[in-house]
């Protein structure tokens, strides 16, 4: 996992490598900017014209280098005030720009700003740096006239974005005022919270982490709790396979699930399980739907379970599943439920007295919330064995009693509090999927398309989780790699058939290859 910083933890990191270290500012910034020139000669080598745009703080400061890398022939420098307001590091870069053949045009103010703008979006490639890590509120006067002019998607030349985009927040993902539309963006060190939390991730473009002399267990001494997942963290579920395993050593899941016509939801769950490495899958399912599942696949074990008139599973049911639960290594919940009152009530029972992992999705979820006048009844994922959650956002706002609308605002922080509150681990679906701790630590997902914004890819991660649950991983490395599986093999249907296309056995047919993409040299 890549830790994720916020602002404050990187000034601590700089800090640090600065005092205790011995690294001096003016070095770090060197190397920054750099780096900086580095991306923009390999990401546009034909770019004979670069404007960078630079503001008076720090990330000015690494713009000058930038531009000075580059050289005089090839960057045109446009400083937002005067040399005499920079101070610093920046200031030193500065006077070494200038000595070195590069010219700085001081805008002093909006006025200015409009008499060079034409040259200065004129270039090939733009380097933004205006603003910082620091930024608390919205970009004012001149430097937010600039921000709001390379704002606006599709016009004018690409942007480079120093650190951050200007106008983006470091500490968050929200977009509350105009920002950047950057093409490339060059951070140091780590990512930041506005690198990787929608909805301000997709303003940053392709993300490049660079190093610039801060040291690892420097970054890590920060005490990070946000994470951004990575191919190792899939990786460590698949070790290589001993030679005289067989079918009892990969686990056993059970998929409790799969109403009348919806039988297809605990189907994928179950097939998604098998292509994650189970060695075997029991789908326990109201009795009228038993030949369904059956004839949908025949890897799959089925089990009866007594039905409702509608149905579904019936409460009367309990007993039967909660034997068929002790003698398997993770159960499944929810894929295709039903939601009859007798059927919630068999869920919130069998949630509570589970004895072994278990994954709620779906209709196990909705049992939980509160319907009409009953209560939450989300006091039973307060459970001795391991629990993972894995709601949408609508499912996250019945669990939290909250409208969709919030919980989308404050994923990262709603899906920390649910978890701490319940002790379940929470894989709060979406784009950049947030995978929550109950001891506060999160990590977020990089990997999946909107392609998979189609029915029954919730029910593809429910099955990949059960399958890492009951080959022995805890609820939160089995979280992590099996949400990032997840996404991957996402993108490798969407790669195959188009993301308008893509339906959701698409991703466990791709299962495979993601599985190998991660674990090189496996088959």
């Amino acid at each position: 996992m890549v830790p994720v910083l916020t602002a404050a933890e990187i000034r601590d990191a700089d800090r640090r490598t600065i005092e205790e270290i011995g690294l001096p500012g003016a070095v770090l910034m060197e190397n920054a900017g750099a780096a900086v020139a580095r991306v923009v000669s390999e990401a546009f080598p034909r770019a004979r014209l670069v404007s960078v745009l630079c503001g008076k703080g720090n990330n000015g400061g690494d713009g000058f280098v930038a531009a000075r890398w580059l050289g005089p022939g090839r960057a045109q420098v446009y400083l937002m005030g005067s040399r005499g307001e920079v101070k610093g590091d920046a200031r030193l870069h500065m006077g070494v720009l200038e000595r070195s053949g590069g010219r700085i045009v001081e805008v002093a103010d909006v006025r200015s700003w409009e008499a060079h703008r034409e040259r200065a979006l004129a270039a090939d490639v733009l380097v933004d740096a205006l603003l910082g890590t620091g930024l608390r509120q919205a970009p004012g006067g001149l430097v937010g006239r600039v921000v709001e002019d390379l704002s606006r998607p599709g016009e004018g030349p690409p942007v480079v974005a120093v650190d951050v985009p200007s106008g983006v927040q470091s500490d968050s993902g929200e977009l509350p005022w105009p920002a950047v539309w950057a093409a490339v963006t060059v951070t140091f060190a780590a990512p930041k919270y506005g690198h990787v939390l929608p909805p301000a991730c997709g303003r940053v473009g392709e993300l490049r982490v660079t190093d610039i002399g801060i040291p690892g267990e420097v970054v890590a001494g920060t005490g990070p709790a946000l994470f951004l997942l990575e191919d190792k963290d899939a990786a460590h579920a698949y070790p290589p396979r001993d030679p005289a395993s067989h079918k009892g050593s990969y686990g056993h899941v059970l998929v409790v699930g799969g109403a009348v016509g919806k039988t297809g939801a605990a189907v994928l769950a179950g097939t998604a399980a098998l292509a994650a490495g189970a060695g075997l899958v029991t789908v326990a399912t109201a009795s009228p739907a038993l030949s369904m599942v059956a004839a949908a696949r025949p890897e799959l074990m089925t089990e009866p379970l007594p039905a409702t008139g509608a149905g579904s599973v019936d409460r009367s049911g309990l007993d039967h599943a909660l034997a068929l639960a002790r003698a398997r290594d993770a159960v499944v919940l929810g894929p295709g439920l039903g939601q009859d009152p007798s059927t919630r009530e068999f869920a919130r029972e069998l949630v509570r007295r589970c004895p072994v992992p278990l994954i709620v999705d779906a209709d196990g979820l909705n049992a939980l919330a509160p319907a009409g006048r009953a209560p939450a009844a989300t006091e039973a994922l307060l459970r001795g064995a391991p629990t993972v959650v894995t709601p949408h956002p609508g499912e996250m706002a019945r669990l939290a009693e909250t409208s969709t609308a919030e919980v989308q605002r404050r994923r990262l922080e709603i899906a920390r509090s649910f978890a701490t509150r319940t002790g379940a681990v929470v894989v709060l679906k979406g784009q950049r999927t947030i995978v929550a701790h109950p001891a506060g630590r999160a990590a977020v997902n990089p990997t999946g398309n909107p392609g998979m914004a189609t029915g029954g890819t919730g029910d593809v991660l429910s099955g990949i989780l059960g399958a890492l649950l009951a080959r022995g991983l805890d609820a939160w490395t089995a979280s992590a790699a099996g949400t990032y599986l997840h996404g991957l093999a996402g993108d490798a249907a969407a790669a195959d058939r188009g993301e308008e296309s893509m339906v959701a056995g698409d991703l466990v047919a791709s299962l495979p290859r993601a599985i190998i993409k991660v674990s090189p040299g496996r088959r």
